[in-house]
């Protein structure tokens, strides 16, 4: 994509082999050294979307940079989709991502203690599967409430029953509920930034609605914003912005300043008073 968030605000390292196998590959964007501190960045890793069938990293260059651009470190990994594996398949590769964003931290001048999750859609469910249910960091020897935060843009945290066959395959029927976000919440996760869309007709924004009550409910700190108009493509789209031809560049949604200020604001190993609503 072109003309999206300013050009050569990153480093990008790509290629990077996280563990071996087919799709275990990341890609990492550094803010150019000329805009670092002294002070380490705060760690990105993003998930992307799809269905847990389609979707690539490459896909998602405007991502990296619109966070480079802010002051993140971001990485950004490849994991297996269905028909490759099944879940939890996905989520295996997903932690073992976090993990070695962790482990190689410093060599990219950002802080190990200070890392969030961002997913879109599938990549969403996917970050918070990570951030409730704790087994999965667990085995990398991550422990999910070290994250320092988790933001989820249209996510599926609580999408039973299934009513699409090839879902009802992604997903078998033994493994089925604790494949749901919405069923592992018990009052120790991460801060957590929740983004939907009201016009969004691809992920029911019920999802959303229902995940932060149970947040409310067990006293979680949490933040949602409904994005007026707003659709599926579109909560992540507007991290980049429109080439200008003609008029001002515009922004679709304030969500880049809206994660950014999530970010900024939550230095990590704290938790506040109440939760954020």
């Amino acid at each position: 994509m072109n003309g999206l968030t300013p050009h050569g605000t990153y480093d990008l390292r790509g290629d990077i082999p996280y563990e071996a196998g087919d799709r275990h590959t990341l890609d990492v964007y550094s803010p150019k050294a000329q805009q670092s501190s002294d002070a380490p960045r705060p760690l990105v890793v993003f998930f992307y979307g799809g269905s847990w069938q389609t979707g690539n990293r490459q896909d998602y260059l405007f991502v990296g940079e619109a966070l480079a651009s802010r002051g993140y470190v971001t990485v950004i990994p490849d994991y297996q989709r269905y028909p490759e594996t099944k879940f939890p398949g996905f989520m295996d590769d997903a932690a073992a991502a976090v993990a070695w964003a962790r482990a190689h931290a410093v060599e990219f001048g950002a802080d190990p203690q200070r890392i969030f999750l961002i997913g879109h859609s599938a990549g969403a469910h996917i970050a918070m599967l990570l951030a409730t249910d704790r087994r999965y960091l667990a085995r990398h020897n991550v422990e999910a409430g070290s994250l320092a935060g988790v933001v989820g843009l249209a996510g599926p945290y609580d999408f039973l029953p299934l009513q699409d066959a090839t879902l009802k395959e992604v997903f078998p029927p033994d493994v089925r509920n604790d494949s749901q976000p919405i069923n592992h919440i018990d009052g120790a996760e991460p801060p957590i930034f929740l983004g939907v869309g009201t016009a969004d007709h691809t992920v029911d924004p019920g999802n959303t609605t229902r995940f932060a009550a149970r947040l409310q409910a067990v006293g979680d700190r949490y933040e949602l914003k409904r994005y007026a108009g707003v659709n599926h493509a579109m909560i992540v789209g507007s991290f980049g912005r429109p080439v200008r031809l003609l008029s001002p560049f515009i922004t679709v949604a304030p969500v880049l300043d809206d994660v950014s200020r999530f970010i900024d604001t939550h230095p990590g190993g704290r938790r506040s008073d109440a939760a954020i609503r």
